[in-house]
């Protein structure tokens, strides 16, 4: 029988940064995935290129049962601290927008750092390595790995959450919470598309492959960036991010045009424009498409001159607060993050080790721990997983 003095379950983003710290601390490290790669997600992210933190990374742009869970880990390894490394490893990287960071080259040059990095201290890597069992005695651990037991003082969990099940996503690490009677905060897909039913999607449909800027709303937030219109509803970076918030039975707002009041614009070409209807004027500054789909059949087809001023106040708001219902989302198929996960009560927020069980940790996505969209994820995946290797 092998023994380690810690075994990390799932070679990810977070899985690979304990690995390396635990290693240059001495620990005997072994980590395992059912995977035949290193880092997937990493390899994908970014259209292949990996957004790897945010310059913003803070707090408030994680959503968990406690906001302040995250604050232990993001402060004492932050987003500085992870150029740091790989500027030290020459990896070239750019600013895209709201701060968020990429690599120059592949994603792969990350993975390759860890590699690396795990190489130099001998963690031991056990890849197409399914964990069967996990069990816990006086001295630690005992796990059975592809037919055989390994010991371990400590386990730690980083496999993940639900999505993107292709790339073998499963929910490994919220049995193994219940195993040990820790408890797990609902889940469900984060940063995805929004869907929406027939007669929405109706009119909606003919409007796919338009993007505009747009802020999308839920009672909780608001995101001004991109809006996309698909086949099956919407999506872009505006909508991944409130997917976030969004219950469903809940509506989304959203504001077309931006820091444009368009009460005040309607006013004005009605005095100049008032033989023309809504749409052509609307479609002055939005898309044509949209700018028809948005006034059909709005008052009859009048025109703007025929508008009371209540008219034209609604008018307006179908262009800044275009309320529709979600009638759901596309799923963990194309969720980017899976929202919830083993509740934060359940962990030590400094070292990420489960209060009611001495030796077992839980790092990365498997926490209920989701950053926005650009590369905060990342960095939760980073700071949680240096955190536990500190302390393992």
């Amino acid at each position: 029988m092998q023994e380690f003095d810690v075994v990390i379950i799932g070679a990810g983003a977070a899985g690979m940064m304990c690995a390396v710290e635990a290693g240059a601390r001495g620990r005997r490290v072994l980590l395992l995935d059912h995977a035949k790669s290193l880092g997937e997600k990493i390899r994908i992210s970014g259209g292949g290129r990996c957004n790897f933190t945010n310059l913003d990374c803070r707090a408030e742009a994680f959503l968990s049962q406690n906001p302040k869970f995250a604050i232990s880990a993001l402060s004492r390894f932050s987003q500085w601290d992870f150029i740091d490394r790989i500027e030290a490893e020459g990896i070239a990287w750019h600013e895209k927008t709201l701060g968020q960071l990429f690599c120059d080259g592949s994603a792969t040059q990350i993975i390759e750092m860890f590699a690396r990095g795990m190489a130099a201290v001998r963690v031991e890597i056990g890849l197409r390595s399914d964990v069967g069992e996990v069990r816990r005695d006086k001295s630690g651990f005992t796990l059975r790995v592809a037919g055989t037991e390994v010991k371990a003082r400590s386990v730690v969990i980083a496999t993940g959450g639900l999505s993107i099940p292709k790339i073998g996503a499963s929910g490994f690490g919220y049995d193994i919470a219940r195993q040990f009677e820790l408890a797990v905060e609902e889940t469900r897909a984060g940063l995805v598309p929004l869907t929406f039913a027939p007669h929405d999607l109706a009119k909606i449909k003919p409007l796919a492959g338009l993007s505009v800027d747009a802020i999308v709303a839920t009672s909780d937030a608001q995101f001004r960036e991109g809006l996309l219109f698909t086949h099956r509803g919407l999506s872009g970076p505006s909508v991944l991010q409130i997917s976030s918030y969004w219950r469903e039975g809940r509506a989304i707002s959203v504001d077309l045009m931006p820091g444009q009041d368009m009460y005040e614009f309607f006013r004005a070409r009605k005095s100049g424009q008032g033989g023309q209807v809504p749409a052509t004027v609307l479609s002055e500054v939005l898309p044509k498409r949209l700018a028809r789909m948005l006034c059909q059949g709005y008052c009859g087809g009048k025109t703007l001159a025929n508008l009371t001023e209540d008219e034209l106040r609604g008018l307006a708001d179908l262009v800044s607060n275009w309320a529709i219902n979600p009638a759901g989302t596309e799923g963990y198929r194309t969720a980017e993050v899976t929202c919830g996960g083993v509740s934060t009560n359940e962990i030590n927020a400094r070292t990420m080790e489960a209060r009611k069980v001495p030796g077992l940790y839980f790092i990365g996505e498997v926490v209920d721990v989701t950053g926005w969209l650009g590369g905060y994820n990342f960095q939760w995946a980073w700071s949680s997983g240096w955190a536990a290797g500190q302390v393992v």
